[in-house]
C-alpha cells in the first residue's frame, strides 16, 4: 500500500470515530423545565435537524407542555411522536405547536420524528 493510501485510510477512520463519538458518546446537556401559571411545567424546543434542546427533565405527575417550532420544512420533522404517553403532533413549519401531558411515572421517555431520524429523551424524576 502507497503512502498517500495509507493516510486517505487512516483519515478515514479517524473522521468515523470522531463522528461516532460526537453522535453516541459526547455528553448531552439536560434542559429543566421551567414552571409557569397553573403548575404547567412549559418549554420551546426548535426543531430545525434536530431538536433544541433533546434532552429534558421534569417532575412526575405535574402537566408539561413542550413547544414545538418548527424552523425548516423537512419531510422528517413533520411529525412528534411520544409512544410512551400516546401522543403525537404534526408540526406546521414556522408556527408553534403545543404537546400536552401529564408523566406519571419516573423514568426515562423517547421522542422522536416519524422516521426515528429526530430524537429526544424526556427524563421524568
Amino acid at each position: 500500500m502507497a503512502t498517500d493510501q495509507i493516510i486517505v485510510t487512516l483519515s478515514g477512520i479517524t473522521l468515523a470515530v470522531i463522528v461516532g463519538w460526537y453522535f453516541w458518546f459526547s455528553e448531552k446537556k439536560v434542559t429543566r423545565l421551567a414552571t409557569v401559571e397553573g403548575g404547567v411545567q412549559e418549554a420551546l424546543i426548535k426543531v430545525k435537524g434536530g431538536y433544541s434542546p433533546d434532552v429534558i427533565l421534569v417532575d412526575a405527575g405535574r402537566p408539561v407542555r413542550l413547544n414545538f417550532l418548527r424552523e425548516e420544512t423537512a419531510a422528517c420533522s413533520e411529525q412528534v411522536l411520544f409512544p410512551d404517553f400516546g401522543k403525537q403532533a404534526t408540526l406546521t413549519p414556522f408556527k408553534n405547536v403545543p404537546v400536552e401531558f401529564t408523566p406519571d411515572k419516573p423514568g426515562t421517555y423517547e421522542f422522536q420524528c416519524a422516521m426515528g431520524m429526530l430524537r429526544g429523551k424526556l427524563i421524568v424524576q
